[in-house]
């Protein structure tokens, strides 16, 4: 079968190339993210293969169609950026890699969270410079302090169990889940989750139920210099309401791995252009800020995951048109 991927990094090909060992699939590699403007590089494919900032609308899955492409393979779990709708009308069927490594993700949030806390983001650069000061690098304990974790999927428990190590307090929210095994740990709602936690870390996907999540009113509801931490998806974050609370000091830090308009910034080296995303650039003004370019599902065993299921998916739906791990519409 023949299959363009989309949005691919010298990373992507290694990984696929090793999981398609046989050479079963013809797999073709274009670095262009999928959109309506790059949709023709799909060519004479039966599949295309996309990642989480490419857009399979409406416009994108008529052009696919047309084209006689039959699958849309995702490298990811999340499928936010499909019209599952416009893609069923159009024949076309959706495959997603529902897991690879929650670890992964959950333990880069943590990697935000000590960052933050200890300020080592501050303190590495002073010391380069020959600054041994500790002045405005106190932090605090992990140990005892609550954390409200916002969706405990595969990767929120994985950060229950983080947490746990740590001896937090755990609160969850999340419709779908009870209990985590092995986990003490309590669900409760909305409004008692944000005023009880020290640390709010959120790990739902975005749905029309989770956009702006985190808007201004949930953010006055937080405690004063709590923290947030986002490795979920960009717009369950309200932007201009987080900046409007880290400027009155409500937010005491934030730690994001993805932003809601990072499609025309993250997986590119722009290092000799000015940002020019006025909200994102102020963003990094901030000295208790963090940023990285939606790295947390980047480990050696992730993308080995990825790379298999998606293979998986790929070859299970050249031989009996369905994949392995479908999508359909309503989810």
């Amino acid at each position: 079968m023949r299959v363009v991927v989309f949005s691919t990094k010298p990373h992507d090909r290694a990984f696929l190339d090793a999981a398609n060992g046989d050479g079963q699939l013809v797999l073709t590699y274009v670095e262009p993210r999928l959109e309506a403007a790059t949709a023709s590089l799909a060519g004479d494919a039966e599949a295309v293969c996309c990642f989480v900032n490419d857009r399979v609308d409406a416009e994108v899955a008529a052009r696919l169609a047309a084209a006689g492409v039959r699958l849309v393979a995702l490298r990811s779990a999340g499928f936010n950026n499909v019209d599952l709708g416009a893609c069923a009308r159009h024949g076309i069927a959706i495959a997603r890699v529902p897991s690879y490594s929650p670890e992964a993700v959950a333990e880069h949030a943590f990697a935000l969270i000590l960052a933050l806390n200890r300020k080592i983001h501050r303190a590495y650069n002073r010391v380069r410079e020959g600054n041994f000061s500790l002045n405005g690098l106190l932090g605090f304990d992990l140990h005892g302090k609550t954390i409200g974790l916002v969706g405990v999927g595969q990767i929120g428990a994985a950060a229950a169990r983080i947490a746990q190590g740590f001896g937090m307090t755990v609160l969850g929210l999340d419709p779908a889940a009870t209990e985590v095994s092995g986990v003490p740990m309590r669900f409760v709602e909305r409004e008692e989750l944000l005023r009880a936690s020290d640390i709010v870390s959120l790990h739902c996907p975005l749905t029309e139920g989770t956009r702006h999540l985190i808007d201004h009113h949930a953010l006055r509801l937080m405690k004063p210099g709590a923290m947030l931490i986002n490795t979920g998806r960009g717009a369950v974050v309200d932007t201009r309401a987080v900046i409007a609370a880290l400027k009155s000091g409500h937010l005491g830090a934030l730690g994001i791995d993805v932003y809601e308009e990072e499609a025309g910034l993250f997986f590119e080296d722009r290092s000799d252009q000015a940002v020019q995303d006025d909200l994102f650039a102020r963003l990094l003004t901030f000295p208790n800020v963090i940023v990285t370019g939606h790295q947390g599902f980047f480990t050696r065993e992730a993308m080995e995951a990825i790379a298999s299921t998606t293979v998986a998916n790929l070859l299970a739906f050249a031989a009996t048109g369905q994949p392995v791990h479908p999508v359909r519409v309503g989810g």
